[in-house]
């Protein structure tokens, strides 16, 4: 045989070469590199949900908790009742009671809501720690009209407090102009040396 008539085997590729593009599995992405893919998007669309998730349901239930938080307290106040003890030098600042030194069996509580806020206070003085007391909220003994509650109906019903007959009532209202409270005030005078008094302090906001 001669030269010219010897064929030439063209070389084969090796075995699980794709050789020309296309071959294989269509030229496409190996399956772990796509699993791959998809777990960081997963992940990143996990972390997403999260960042806006998160703080989105905190403000709804912030501003749920901010539109009960009013009633709520009135209500938990009206639930516990009157407190035996005095209220804070701050609180008697604030809803200008100047109770006096000398009194006892001293009850209070304070209610806040979006209208008004309140301070209920109860006790027991003498002659002449009604006289400080009026005279400290800016009133006097001869304010006091015998005969009259000036305690509400919506107070009492909070507090409890009773204003039935057989009892020498005597009442005052006591007005400031605003941001300052308004004192409504009721005393037991039936012995007149240990007058118990009622008052009730409304400030609006």
């Amino acid at each position: 045989m001669t030269a010219a008539e010897h064929h030439t085997v063209p070389r084969q590729p090796p075995s699980g070469d794709s050789g020309a593009p296309g071959s294989g599995d269509g030229g496409g992405t190996p399956p772990q590199d796509r699993r791959r893919v998809i777990r960081r998007r997963l992940i990143t669309l996990t972390i997403i949900v999260l960042l806006i998730g998160i703080p989105a349901g905190y403000l709804a239930i912030s501003a749920g908790q901010s539109r009960r938080s009013g009633q709520d307290k009135e209500a938990e106040a009206s639930a516990r009742g009157l407190r035996e003890d005095w209220p804070s030098g701050m609180q008697r600042r604030i809803f200008e009671l100047p109770v006096p030194g000398n009194a006892v069996g001293v009850q209070y509580y304070e209610t806040n809501n979006w209208k008004a806020s309140r301070m209920y206070v109860k006790f027991r003085t003498t002659s002449a720690g009604l006289d400080r007391f009026l005279s400290g909220v800016g009133t006097g003994r001869a304010a006091l009209e015998p005969g009259k509650v000036t305690i509400s109906r919506r107070d009492v019903k909070i507090t409890g407090w009773l204003f039935g007959p057989g009892v020498d009532w005597s009442g005052t209202v006591h007005r400031n102009d605003d941001p300052r409270p308004d004192q409504s005030i009721t005393v037991n005078m039936t012995d007149p040396a240990a007058p118990v008094v009622y008052v009730v302090s409304a400030a609006t906001p």
